[in-house]
């Protein structure tokens, strides 16, 4: 009998296991809109609770502060990320340098295109000098930053990109990704393009990749700083 208790009791408990992933990823995935819309000290619990119809003691008994519903939605948002470069050019790969960075900030953009509020988030935190920015880049940042640099200073030895300080050029190419998703409102009503058209996105980003990661060498004066 005890046996086959537990065995009822395990397909259940995965089930709730399940239910408490897609609850939190629902939470988080409101948190970083509600950011995004008020910055940090507009938002509140409350209103994140109200945009997905649950109560408010939900929400703080998973996140008990609205400090620590930020960086968990801070930490989630470049986890996907991160996932994603997993599976587009996987560490330990054969890929060469060029290749994983044209993968990597295509992937990249391809996010800030299918979650435009990602964009608006971090930009909140980037227009005030604050601990949460501070944590941010210590905390999440600096790891993603660890991947990126080696493969951009391969590829300027390579003389494939422009060989400027690794930083500027990352920096560069965050810009270039974050362009529909921090333009795309403007873009539509000056031109009539929109930022979700599929078409609109391809061409965009085959002209950020012929541009930048185009054949031949493209090397440039390092920059004085």
């Amino acid at each position: 009998m005890g046996t086959k208790t537990a065995r009822k009791r395990r397909p259940r408990k995965r089930a709730e296991q399940q239910r408490s992933i897609e609850t939190r990823a629902s939470i988080l995935d409101a948190a970083i809109s509600e950011f995004a819309e008020k910055g940090f000290e507009g938002a509140s619990i409350r209103a994140i609770a109200d945009r997905l119809g649950l109560q408010h003691p939900l929400i703080t008994y998973h996140y008990r502060s609205k400090d620590i519903l930020w960086r968990a939605a801070a930490e989630y948002a470049f986890a996907q990320i991160r996932s994603e470069w997993d599976v587009s050019a996987p560490d330990g790969s054969e890929l060469s340098p060029l290749t994983r960075l044209r993968r990597e900030y295509a992937t990249l953009f391809r996010y800030t295109v299918a979650f435009p509020e990602f964009h608006r988030f971090m930009r909140q935190e980037s227009l005030m000098n604050n601990p949460r920015l501070k944590w941010v880049a210590e905390t999440v940042l600096a790891p993603l930053l660890g991947r990126l640099l080696p493969q951009i200073i391969e590829a300027q030895k390579l003389d494939l990109i422009p060989a400027v300080d690794p930083i500027l050029f990352h920096y560069m190419m965050v810009g270039l990704t974050a362009t529909l998703s921090g333009f795309g409102p403007e873009m539509q009503i000056t031109s009539g393009l929109s930022s979700g058209d599929p078409k609109v996105v391809e061409a965009y980003w085959r002209l950020v990749d012929e541009t930048v990661f185009g054949k031949g060498p493209k090397r440039v004066a390092k920059a004085h700083l």
